[in-house]
């Protein structure tokens, strides 16, 4: 996520923030310039040469003291109109329809849940090609903001004050997004990503998602699994297909098809899941995830039982 990425919008939503951006800029721009012009032009013409008097002094002007005082007022009136259109164009008005898409900030972690299928999902977003969805976006401890800067508006998750806001993507892609209010030690690492898809791929990805997990066949992940029903996992997460249903911590079911782990923190590989449940603090300081002194074998069978959850 790059700061160009706010010029290179992707939705409708993004453009009209986009191009009011670089409207204000260029007559910001184009002000700066006939401002220049004027100073250089005046220190050039008008500057002390030896032998010339003091030129004629002018103490008023109401042509040109009126001439500069309506000019900004002009522009700013033209800025304002263009700001209250990209604000109704970006942000969907009180009510408009029930929402398809509720996103829960946590530290540092952000939790999807879409209302239609019942599929929860964590730090990953999917949402089908050329589709106007409505999100409500919530926090579950602190102030934090959504913001996917090439498809949309930043919008603040305050505790206890929902908001809301289209989300739309007009081509296929991943497109990254974070918080972007600061909300405590791992605010760097509380990353999303919003995977546009064609819609059968996303019908696809939908039904995958709504299947349970099949039940791991190997030895190893037998153990693993049995270790996450007897430990504390259960207390703080959800998966599908087993007695783990808390909403604590992201819900682990399909954990084995997300890109990455820990808010993005690291690249979902086994290597990396061993090391997260060995030492969650060697990857994310201060995260929330407890460190349970798991021994290497205790490891690696939970590693090849959440693998096996695909």
């Amino acid at each position: 996520m790059t700061a160009l990425d706010t010029l290179n919008a992707i939705s409708p939503q993004a453009d009209a923030i986009s191009r009011l951006f670089v409207g204000v800029l260029t007559v910001l721009g184009l002000i700066f310039a006939v401002v220049a012009v004027l100073v250089t032009f005046a220190v050039l013409r008008y500057r002390e040469k030896p032998g010339v008097q003091l030129p004629r002094q002018i103490y008023g002007s109401h042509r040109l003291e009126l001439t500069w005082t309506a000019i900004p007022i002009l522009l700013l009136v033209g800025i304002f109109v263009f700001t209250v259109k990209v604000m109704h164009a970006a942000r969907p008005p009180e009510d408009v329809r029930a929402p398809d898409i509720l996103v829960v900030g946590h530290q540092w972690w952000w939790e999807v849940n879409y209302l239609k299928s019942g599929i929860v999902t964590a730090n990953e977003l999917h949402i089908p090609v050329g589709q106007r969805l409505l999100i409500r976006l919530e926090s579950a401890d602190v102030i934090h903001d959504f913001w996917v800067p090439r498809l949309g508006p930043k919008l603040d998750a305050i505790p206890g004050h929902p908001g809301y806001l289209w989300l739309e993507a007009d081509q296929a892609g991943t497109y990254r997004g974070a918080c972007a209010e600061f909300c405590g030690a791992e605010h760097a690492w509380m990353r999303l990503e919003v995977i546009a898809q064609p819609q059968d791929e996303f019908a696809a990805w939908e039904q995958a998602q709504l299947a349970v997990p099949a039940a791991p066949t190997s030895a190893q992940a037998l153990a693993g699994m049995k270790l996450f029903a007897e430990r504390t996992c259960v207390n703080c997460h959800r998966l599908a297909g087993t007695s783990a249903d808390q909403r604590v911590g992201p819900d682990l079911t399909h954990l084995a098809d997300r890109r990455f782990l820990a808010g993005g923190a690291a690249l979902n590989t086994p290597s990396n899941l061993a090391q997260w449940l060995k030492d969650p603090n060697s990857i994310k300081p201060d995260s929330r995830m407890p460190n349970f002194q798991f021994s290497d074998a205790e490891v690696a069978a939970l590693v090849a039982y959440l693998e096996s959850t695909k």
